[in-house]
């Protein structure tokens, strides 16, 4: 069925498009036209407004439906979390796996490679957020399972890397050395700092070997200091680093966003993550992670000694705290959600823009930016 879909604004990944038709031949993307230039053969569909985009890309989600990664290392786990996603509109991620025991590491990268094998829709590789991490800055990771990458680490995820097309691993350079940094980027793992007490310096060393990320900017690492820029200040600095963050207005101040968004030059940017958990496509109201409780309340999630452990949240409520609390442009915010975390990625097909000929994965929010439904 060919359709032209009018009366909402349509982003394409890098443009924001008013008065134009969205054009789609089932779920092929067939272009973009001006609303008064329909082609006789595309059966007109009038939307009430909101926008037109391509499906929101998150790096970094840890759960949903009720299931976490770690609970349920397998491709039923992944369709629970994915399908959860989805209905947010979250169209492509990277299911991630928090600090956990080898074997488990192992189970979940041949989970995601089974559910790519079975073209599970939105699984397009894995997230590995530890164990190679700094107790310091261990947030809600179990301490016990911190440890230094050893040889044989580094052989599985180099191998990982040639069986995955995407796989992202967060380390802190205290536990990782720049040589090992340098092998794993040559092999293709998108290497991305995080849970550090690292200095400057030792964080340019290691974006200098190879890494090229920062997860969630601002929590888990050293701060900006006067003396000492620390993480948070290498990442703002180095051009060519990307990070995600955390936007739900809990994790991060707004004031410290928007001064992050200012100074950030590229061709890095600032992409959004939702760091989401079980909670996702859910009412549970706790969940176990290691062991240990993780309370949900107030839109947030906590350790039961108050520390922060992942997030509540989903990428169009992230969006509306850009756009309407802190006056974002659209075009930078919509980009911060699809194309900016597609672009972190060595193979991320059609993810985070539309490509004429190929499936849409188009989604329709509300002048609210919420969700509506996927077109």
């Amino acid at each position: 069925m060919n359709r032209a879909l009018t009366g909402a604004d349509i982003f394409d990944g890098k443009q924001l498009h008013e008065g134009k038709a969205f054009l789609l031949d089932g779920d092929v993307f067939c272009g973009i036209v001006p609303a008064e230039s329909v082609p006789a053969a595309f059966g007109i569909e009038e939307l009430s407004g909101g926008t037109i985009l391509p499906g929101f890309v998150d790096l970094q989600a840890n759960g949903g439906g009720g299931v976490m990664f770690n609970d349920e290392t397998s491709v039923d786990g992944l369709r629970a979390i994915a399908q959860a996603h989805a209905t947010t509109g979250t169209r492509a991620l990277l299911p991630t796996l928090i600090t956990d025991t080898p074997s488990r590491t192992r189970a979940a990268v041949e989970a995601v490679e089974a559910a790519i094998e079975h073209k599970m829709p939105g699984i397009i590789g894995i997230h590995l957020e530890g164990p190679h991490l700094s107790v310091a800055r261990k947030g809600a990771h179990d301490p016990e399972l911190i440890r230094p990458m050893t040889d044989s680490d580094e052989a599985f995820l180099v191998e990982t890397a040639k069986r995955l097309a995407n796989v992202m691993l967060t380390v802190a350079p205290e536990n990782v050395t720049c040589n090992q940094i340098a092998r794993l980027s040559e092999a293709g793992v998108i290497v991305s700092l995080g849970h550090t007490d690292c200095t400057m310096t030792e964080a340019e060393a290691a974006f200098e070997a190879g890494a090229r990320c920062v997860t969630h900017l601002f929590n888990a690492m050293s701060q900006m200091g006067n003396r000492e820029p620390g993480l948070v200040g290498a990442a703002l600095n180095t051009s060519t680093i990307s990070a995600g963050m955390i936007a739900d207005d809990i994790h991060v101040h707004q004031a410290s966003m928007r001064v992050a968004l200012s100074s950030k030059q590229g061709p890095g940017n600032i992409f959004l993550v939702t760091d989401a958990m079980s909670t996702v496509g859910s009412d549970i109201t706790e969940l176990k992670l290691n062991g240990r409780r993780i309370l949900r309340q107030n839109g947030q999630l906590t350790l039961e000694d108050g520390t922060l452990a992942g997030a509540d949240l989903e990428l169009s409520h992230a969006l509306s705290i850009l756009v309407e609390n802190m006056g974002i442009p659209k075009e930078r915010a919509f980009a911060m959600a699809t194309l900016f975390p597609a672009q972190v990625l060595p193979q991320p097909g059609t993810a985070g823009r539309f490509v004429v000929g190929s499936a849409a994965n188009a989604i329709l929010l509300d002048d609210s930016l919420r969700y509506i439904r996927g077109l």
